[in-house]
């Protein structure tokens, strides 16, 4: 039942976010007079639909996405000097030009959207992935600053009862004890000294420890409302030296480089720690940077996915995933009890993988190609640039520019996602990532 309550969460907030994209389109375009004909959530068949004012609302079956029906979308057949149809492309651009002037009502020609001005139409486009950022700030600063991260302390949790081999998970009967477990440490104490040194959080009990391999040290817990001192010998080991993002540091021979450093054998408590207010516009920075990234390897990425599903190659824990992929992330993090933070922990998670969607919807969609709002976008700049050039050579104002002849190239966009979607679709059901 957990399961199916995250799955359900989740389709919500992907409709939530799609509606309020849809949102930001439509707000602006009325806002300038453009006539807005449809507002749908969803594709496919009609569920419901209520017309208000010159607007049909409505929710569709498929709930993968939505749009805004903006009249006037492409310029008209004469509003771009009637160019010649020459073979396929020529005619699904007259097509498009046809269908969009027939949408624009007698007199009505100023309120199509290709009459806007360039500001206008960068307005109106942008609109909905602002959105979706917006919707993204807003759920990170609930995170951080209402909820906050989780952050290790100088409380013990885990008291491992073994020194474990390198790369081994468990203990086994050969593994000398912990130095921790023959002290005497327990899960609930509170390191206030090592060696001598006040220790006021975990990275600072970690470094003490690493450097402290091989002698006899007093350590200073509280437990119980009472300090304790407790004598240890942290152990020395040979472990991997990683950079500050957990990635292993290779030598110059190409192996993994190694050091000794002490170990004690403990594992500190997470608490929420809510962040300051500053600290949110450079989260929201970090989570679209790294979208980018994801995004400018997208094909690489794909091309692993369907070496994973059709090869033999296993399917990497940060590899792309679909919409089935999502829902049974939701399902997972619903089903899982939320952890050391119980249902706060779910609500943070889902909170978080919502805004992660959004950040990915921002970012995709700014994509310079059509039928995508990056594409528009392009547009938009392209015919701006124009009419300021024949400004300041004081030539007579150009046509819009003739974004229909641009349509082939949307169909194609439109035939690769859907591939790219069913591939995802089949590889989270045959090949999942799981949590």
């Amino acid at each position: 039942m957990a399961y199916l309550v995250g799955v359900l969460v989740m389709v919500v907030g992907v409709l939530v976010s799609v509606a309020l994209h849809e949102v930001g389109h439509m707000v602006p375009a009325k806002r300038f007079g453009v006539r807005v004909s449809q507002y749908m959530v969803g594709f496919g068949p009609t569920l419901w639909s209520r017309t208000k004012g010159e607007t049909e609302y409505g929710l569709k079956a498929i709930p993968l996405g939505g749009y805004v029906r903006l009249v006037g979308m492409y310029p008209t057949p004469d509003a771009v000097g009637n160019p010649p149809v020459r073979g396929w492309l020529g005619r699904v651009a007259q097509d498009a030009r046809q269908v969009s002037g027939e949408e624009i009502r007698a007199g009505e020609d100023h309120r199509a959207f290709y009459r806007l001005s360039t500001p206008k139409k960068l307005t109106v486009m942008l609109g909905g992935p602002m959105m979706n950022l917006l919707i993204a700030t807003v759920l990170l600063t609930v995170v951080l600053v209402g909820f906050g991260t989780p952050t290790a302390t100088a409380t013990v949790a885990v008291v491992t009862s073994c020194v474990p081999a390198v790369g081994a998970q468990e203990c086994t009967a050969a593994d000398p004890q912990s130095p921790a477990a023959a002290a005497g440490l327990r899960a609930g104490d509170v390191v206030t000294s090592f060696d001598g040194t006040a220790v006021t959080s975990w990275s600072r009990l970690s470094g003490l420890i690493r450097r402290a391999g091989g002698g006899a040290v007093l350590v200073v817990v509280e437990r119980g409302g009472t300090e304790r001192t407790l004598t240890v010998t942290p152990a020395s080991i040979s472990r991997p030296v990683v950079d500050q993002t957990g990635a292993a540091v290779l030598g110059a021979d190409g192996k993994a480089r190694t050091q000794i450093v002490g170990y004690l054998g403990i594992g500190p408590k997470f608490v929420l720690q809510p962040q300051p207010l500053s600290s949110v516009p450079a989260s929201v920075g970090s989570a679209v940077s790294g979208t980018a990234r994801v995004v400018l390897a997208l094909p690489a990425r794909i091309v692993d996915v369907a070496q994973s599903v059709f090869g033999s190659k296993p399917r990497s824990q940060d590899s792309v995933i679909g919409v089935v992929g999502i829902g049974r992330i939701a399902g997972e993090v619903a089903a899982s009890g939320g952890g050391d933070f119980g249902l706060t922990g779910q609500v943070l998670t889902m909170l978080s993988l919502i805004a992660s969607l959004n950040i990915a919807l921002f970012v995709f969609n700014l994509i310079p190609l059509l039928p995508l709002d990056g594409g528009h976008v392009a547009g938009a700049l392209w015919e701006g640039a124009r009419r300021q050039v024949a400004r300041l050579r004081g030539l007579p104002r150009p046509r819009p520019v003739d974004i229909a002849r641009m349509m082939p190239v949307a169909y194609g966009v439109f035939v690769l996602l859907a591939g790219v979607g069913v591939l995802l679709v089949y590889a989270d059901i045959v090949r999942p990532v799981t949590l």
